[in-house]
Formats: C-alpha cells, sequence, structure tokens
C-alpha cells in the first residue's frame, strides 16, 4: 500500500522535513524537491523543516533556501543549533563554541568570555590541536561537552566529508567523558521541532534521505513512520 495513503488512515497531522541531502546538497537543490514540496503544501498538515546543519546561522540557511526558490518561512525551521542555545540558556553556562564563524549569530547574547562548558559543531576552521586542546582542559576541569550532533560525516557535491561526531568521540576518549548531544537523532530535538504544532510523534511522519532513516530508528516511544526521498 502507498506509505501517503497508510498515513493519511493514521491521521496524519504533522511532517518534518529534513533538509541537507534532501531538500539541498549545498547550493544545489535535489532534482524535484522544490515540486515535491509545493505538493507537500497542499496537504493538511503541519510542516516542520529540520537540520543537523552547523555550517551557517538559521537566517543565512534561509537564503540559501530561498535562492533555491524553496518556499519555506523561518519559523518552520528548527536547527541543531537553536537546539543547543536551548541548553546553554537552560544550563546558563559560558561556552567555548567550536561552530563555524557563519554560526555564531544564532548565539549572539550568550556570554563566552572565560568558558566553562564547550560546544562542538562542525568547524573545520577550528578543529586544530590548539583549539582542541583548550576543548579538553576545559573538560578536565569540569566544563560540559556539548555536542550539537554526532554525525559522522555529510554530504558535499564533491563528496562525503567528515562530520562533528569524529572530534567529539576523540574528545570523549581522552576526558573519560560523555557528551550531550541535541541535535538529531535525539529524541528531545524532534519533540522541540513539533512543539507549537499541537501535533504527537505518533501523527507525525518524516521526510529525510537514507541517512535520516538510520537516524531516527527507535528515536521515540512510538515509532516513527518514514518516508524517504
Amino acid at each position: 500500500m502507498d506509505p501517503l495513503r497508510m498515513a493519511a488512515r493514521r491521521m496524519l497531522k504533522a511532517v518534518l522535513v529534513d533538509l541537507s541531502g534532501t531538500l539541498h546538497i549545498e547550493d544545489s537543490a535535489v532534482p524535484g524537491s522544490q515540486e515535491a514540496l509545493k505538493r507537500l503544501r497542499n496537504a493538511p498538515v503541519a510542516i516542520r523543516f529540520v537540520t543537523n546543519t552547523t555550517k551557517e546561522s538559521k537566517r543565512d540557511l534561509l537564503e540559501r533556501l530561498k535562492t533555491l526558490e524553496f518556499d519555506i518561512a523561518e519559523d518552520e525551521i528548527f536547527t541543531s543549533l537553536t537546539a543547543a542555545r536551548n541548553l546553554l540558556e537552560q544550563k546558563q553556562v559560558r561556552p567555548l563554541l567550536l561552530v563555524d564563524d557563519n554560526a555564531l549569530q544564532d548565539f549572539r547574547g550568550i556570554p563566552t568570555n572565560d568558558p566553562n562548558a564547550v560546544v562542538v559543531g562542525l568547524a573545520p576552521e577550528h578543529f586544530n590541536y590548539q583549539m582542541m586542546n583548550k576543548a579538553f582542559r576545559l573538560i578536565l576541569d569540569g566544563a560540559p561537552l556539548i555536542a550539537i550532533h554526532k554525525a559522522r560525516y555529510y554530504k558535499r557535491k564533491d563528496g562525503l566529508a567528515l562530520g562533528p561526531g569524529p572530534f567529539v568521540t576523540g574528545l570523549e576518549y581522552a576526558t573519560d567523558t560523555k557528551a550531550t548531544v541535541v541535535g538529531k537523532p535525539e529524541t528531545t530535538f524532534f519533540l522541540e521541532a513539533l512543539s507549537g504544532t499541537g501535533c504527537k510523534p505518533e501523527e507525525t511522519v518524516m521526510i529525510g534521505d537514507v541517512s535520516v532513516t538510520a537516524e531516527i530508528a527507535g528515536m521515540m516511544s512510538v515509532e516513527p513512520r518514514m518516508l524517504a526521498c
């Protein structure tokens, strides 16, 4: 049976749509993705766009998507950067931010002087010995390690590239500690993305690429439904 019809029979009310690798790869739209989103807009469901990308702020990401002619509003996007900021505000800590410079905008207003926490995202320009050693020493002194996500790799136009996961794992190993992960596939990430929609996980499907299928398996107490595109 067609998965869309099966989902409709189960009172589908919300759709979570992955971005990188599903709607676009860097500055190129995935073929057919704009048309697919237009069709989805005609369905009576709440739509939220979720992403683990830490290479750019939400505003820059939105501009990229608009340039690619996607009809998406800023308040429909929930990123792992947003989840990380929410946790920092909750814990009231001052982070050492190992994130791309383009992502710093999403942490404006968060104090970073005399850091007492470590936040790791995708930061190719900052993954050097000096910065990793600084993070290592902070964690040894008791600073919590917060991973925006632990992806092993991600997709670029020129092929696969290392994600932040190997660097987070290295810090975990060196400090004998465990990172708090805030992005996909953590349950809290998806629940935060759904907040405000009034929808429950069992009323929701996730649209993503093959890697998202692996991420999401078992994330909620009620098995989520998946439409891989």
